[in-house]
């Protein structure tokens, strides 16, 4: 098996098109203020802890969970091309740990395509995540990110 196969095993693609121009849909992405506004389920409130958009840089949200504890995302920049592409490490506590996260923009006009990849460290974490509701969950998200950008 070839390294693009075992990454594509590994890989959870999701792919959209925002009907918003790319600078707008890029500083959704970047900006914590409108991060809060569509990362988080609906009705959660979101708390940007640390936002350091830079490579290298640190990211960590917060959200409260129904039983009281505290949902923490968090991450580091690994690649940031303006408007272009977003590639971090990601850890979403409790639920998963030790993904990357491709945030990939291309310009389409006044509209912006979209592609996100999660990728796993192995192809059973994938299966895992899948399981647990992978594409509901970050579904579920951008079209709140959707309806941020459209409005």
């Amino acid at each position: 098996m070839s390294e693009n196969d075992d990454l594509n095993k590994r890989t959870v693609s999701i792919k959209r098109t925002f009907k918003a121009p790319i600078k707008l849909v890029w500083e959704a992405w970047t900006e914590p203020n409108h991060i809060a506004k569509w990362w988080a389920p609906n009705g959660t409130e979101m708390t940007i802890k640390e936002h350091n958009f830079t490579v290298g840089g640190k990211w960590k949200f917060s959200m409260p969970m129904p039983n009281g504890s505290e949902f923490i995302s968090e991450g580091t920049y690994l690649e940031i091309v303006e408007l272009q592409k977003i590639i971090t490490t990601a850890d979403f506590r409790p639920m998963t740990e030790g993904v990357e996260l491709q945030a990939i923009f291309e310009a389409n006009g006044e509209e912006t395509n979209f592609i996100f990849n999660v990728v796993h460290k192995s192809e059973e974490y994938r299966n895992q995540q899948e399981a647990m509701g992978i594409y509901n969950g970050w579904g579920s998200a951008f079209d709140r990110l959707d309806t941020f950008v459209c409005k």
